[in-house]
């Protein structure tokens, strides 16, 4: 069962390209079987929540909240690990602040 702040494994294809890629990503939340995520990435040029390996990242990466798509259930490899608390809240508070500087 998924759960928001669950850290993934997904099948994702670029919208640059017709190239589907194993790639994490960061599950916002899921609804009648489809699941809105957020990419990671370990470029650490890109803008975003910055994701350590100290917080059980596979390396120092960011959490990029301009790349959200969905996916289907289907495409999830597995469940990596779940997000601390304080970090889920980090991410979803700057998600909100940009979504909200978006009506202003």
């Amino acid at each position: 069962m998924l759960r928001s702040g669950d850290v993934i494994l997904t099948k994702i294809q670029f919208a640059d390209t017709f190239e589907i890629k194993t790639r994490p990503a960061l599950v916002l939340f899921e609804e009648y079987g489809n699941v809105v995520v957020a990419g990671i990435t370990s470029g650490k040029k890109m803008q975003g929540v910055p994701f350590l390996k100290k917080e059980g990242a596979i390396k120092d990466s960011v959490i990029k909240l301009n790349y959200i798509f969905t996916i289907s259930k289907e495409s999830i490899l597995k469940i990596l690990f779940h997000l601390n608390p304080e970090k889920k809240k980090t991410v979803f508070n700057e998600l909100k602040q940009k979504l909200e500087s978006l009506i202003k």
